[in-house]
């Protein structure tokens, strides 16, 4: 109920379920199926939807200052169960680039309210932690979503919704049509045994785009540098939280044919997590939280360094 009353506070300041979407790091979708689940525990509509607007209606004004009150009171209980120490032992999963941009600092953080804990943290590629969260041998992991529904005793965090990208050498000559290079360069494809991998296969699939391989890897920014060094061209998800893309790279939109990988945390629901693995996914929220709230302005207001605003 918690995570549905803070979407329904995002959506009444953003003014849209899409830009709420942005600045919580879920998909639109995600957003309607929150908003639909906490109308149906109040038994009433909150929204007066009229084109891309939501509009809040008498009951949606008269819930939010509700629902800010309700929010902050669980805030403040959780702040109070965090200012006293922790102990034990947190195994995390982690995708490589959640591992390089988001961790430090929270690992960082964490260890400064609670230096008892120990943290492991576990690399790996999506279907190899989704597997040890199953068997519980990791807490919970970052990791991207597969294109399967996941079992019934795991649960799932969405933290970042990342569109992919046409990673292009520079040197190229321009102006750089997308479909013109994807067609016509040698591929760097994105390791199809792989989440990530297999959404890439399904997007040259369905809008049936016939690619000329050269090169099959599962290291981003490896992809990104061979791209730099003229090997080929790559369809490479913006990952959270990057700043630049190498020199040497020009990132290209694909316009309406944009796809996405999401990120997010699966963990057992079945099993009792122990007080030190909430209070670690909690600041891992917050910090992906963060970042997409600073991200939708930066987004519409400049491209990230070394991408093409073309789209054609």
């Amino acid at each position: 109920m918690i995570r549905e009353l803070k979407t329904f506070i995002a959506i009444a300041e953003a003014g849209t379920f899409a830009r709420a979407g942005q600045r919580i790091g879920l998909t639109q979708a995600a957003v309607s199926a929150q908003v639909q689940r906490l109308e149906e525990q109040l038994g009433h509509a909150l929204f007066a939807r009229a084109g891309r607007t939501a509009q809040l209606n008498a009951e949606g004004l008269n819930a939010l200052a509700q629902a800010r009150e309700v929010v902050r009171l669980f805030d403040e209980m959780a702040a109070q169960r965090r200012r006293r120490p922790l102990g034990g032992r947190v195994v995390l999963g982690a995708i490589a680039s959640a591992q390089a941009i988001v961790l430090p600092a929270v690992l960082a953080r964490f260890r400064a309210l609670h230096p008892d804990v120990h943290v492991r943290v576990v690399p790996g590629v999506s279907f190899h932690l989704l597997n040890q969260v199953d068997a519980g041998e990791v807490d919970a992991a970052i990791m991207i979503r597969p294109g399967f529904a996941l079992q019934a005793d795991l649960g799932w965090t969405p933290l970042s919704h990342e569109p992919f990208r046409l990673l292009v050498p520079a040197a190229l000559p321009r102006p750089h049509d997308w479909r013109a290079l994807l067609a016509g360069q040698p591929f760097i494809r994105y390791d199809r045994t792989s989440f990530g991998g297999r959404l890439v296969e399904r997007f040259l699939r369905e809008a049936q785009f016939q690619v000329q391989d050269s090169v099959e890897i599962d290291e981003l920014d490896a992809m990104a540098q061979m791209v730099a060094c003229g090997v080929g061209v790559a369809l490479v998800p913006e990952a959270f939280g990057r700043r630049a893309w190498p020199r040497g790279v020009v990132a290209l939109p694909l316009g309406e044919h944009t796809f996405f990988r999401d990120i997010g945390m699966a963990r057992r629901t079945t099993r009792t997590a122990a007080p030190a693995v909430l209070e670690l996914l909690r600041l891992i929220e917050e910090a992906y939280a963060a970042g997409n709230a600073r991200q939708a302005p930066d987004a519409a207001a400049r491209p990230l360094k070394g991408s093409s605003s073309a789209a054609r």
